[in-house]
């Protein structure tokens, strides 16, 4: 069955408190350090300590910078997060959240994207934070991620621009233009942040989904409030057999599309995976004309398929999508962890009708590993193929 995260956000949720809520579930924190040395910046460190704050115990999580305020543009972050040597999955959703930023920045201040520098979350300990929560989840092996709807706060923060209305206009505009749910909370403090905000509207779908839990986690803040100041996170795996999905139903999408760039259709698609699409693919079609073309498909819940259907319009140039829904049948799944001579790997494996029928080695340990040792990433899948029955 597939990990899966909810983010129960009832206090709101913030970089720091998604870290140490997965801490809390049961991330380790020397394997999360290990992982952000790939980034190859010094000059910070991470510190993560058990609190008890009322009733719950969770962990706090502080990001140490040596760095004073440094404005960072877009370019700058996504060269640094290009530059590591961390997972390519890893990496994209780590500028797609920074990206979501800068697009909300820009928007506020009427530029655009490229004259963005950041302030607050150009500096070094936010770099470590967003791309900290990315590696966190990577690390866990959650492959779908999702969130209850988010409470804003009210009043006023300090900004490098000054004094800002909560929510601050970036969070504001994050979260508009992800249609993120919102519930009505007026405690006055910012609840929801602008990095907060940004990595559940580039990672998350929003519905609590059926699950088997295994682990849950709490992440508290800095502030110290009547209410506890934390995010719960339900670490589990996704009960198939009683998934919303099927009860529901599937919908197929379909458009054709000859006049648009690959590299915006390839963002298209990656956009639909993060909105919640169980599957994304293209094909290349010949259309009128003798034209090439790319048919662009994404199979989603049907209770996704109007927000679906709202990206590839905006996104792509099609005038139209097809739709037809669809049913289908499932493997059961599970991850575990083989060891070999040059390091651990997850494995995949495939179950039907409760008969384990194959099984395959988790790409990027693999791909990892390769580069590290120096060796063929052959090589590095036949070890592990032949330690599975080990």
């Amino acid at each position: 069955m597939p990990r899966a995260i909810y983010f129960d956000c009832f206090s709101g949720v913030s970089g720091d408190m998604a870290l140490g809520a997965l801490l809390d579930a049961g991330l380790s924190l020397e394997a999360l350090r290990e992982a952000l040395q790939r980034l190859n910046i010094d000059g910070w460190n991470l510190r993560a300590d058990r609190e008890v704050r009322g009733p719950l115990a969770g962990i706090r999580v502080q990001v140490v910078a040596s760095e004073g305020p440094f404005h960072r543009s877009l370019n700058d972050i996504r060269a640094i997060i290009s530059a590591s040597s961390l997972p390519a999955a890893v990496i994209e959703r780590s500028v797609r959240i920074f990206t979501i930023l800068a697009e909300a920045e820009a928007r506020v201040h009427g530029t655009t994207v490229d004259q963005i520098h950041f302030h607050e979350v150009g500096a070094l300990d936010a770099i470590v934070d967003i791309v900290g929560v990315v590696v966190g989840l990577d690390l866990l092996g959650v492959e779908q991620v999702f969130a209850s709807p988010l409470p804003l706060g009210g009043g006023w923060v300090r900004s490098a621009y000054g004094p800002l209305p909560i929510p601050a206009p970036a969070t504001l505009a994050i979260l508009a233009s992800a249609g993120v749910p919102l519930t009505s909370d007026e405690t006055p403090f910012e609840l929801t942040t602008p990095t907060g905000a940004a990595i559940l509207a580039a990672l998350a779908t929003f519905r609590r989904p059926p699950m088997r839990l295994r682990a849950i986690g709490y992440g508290f803040g800095a502030r110290q409030m009547e209410r506890p100041n934390a995010l719960r996170v339900w670490l589990g795996d996704l009960d198939e057999e009683d998934d919303s999905v099927r009860q529901q139903g599937l919908v197929l999408l379909e458009t054709n599309i000859d006049d648009q760039p690959a590299e915006q259709i390839a963002y298209a698609a990656d956009r639909l995976r993060a909105g919640g699409a169980l599957d994304v693919w293209c094909t290349p079609i010949l259309m009128k004309k003798g034209r090439a073309g790319v048919l662009l498909a994404a199979l989603v819940p049907a209770d996704l398929e109007k927000a679906a259907v709202d990206l590839m319009m905006r996104e792509t140039t099609t005038l139209g999508v097809r739709r037809r829904t669809v049913e289908r049948h499932v493997c059961d799944r599970d991850t575990r962890e083989v060891a070999t001579p040059l390091g651990a790997v997850r494995v995949k494996r495939k179950w039907w009708c409760g008969e384990l029928i194959g099984a395959a080695p988790e790409y990027e340990d693999c791909a990892r590993i390769a580069r590290e040792r120096g060796v063929p990433l052959a090589t590095v899948y036949q070890m592990v193929m032949g330690r599975m029955d080990d």
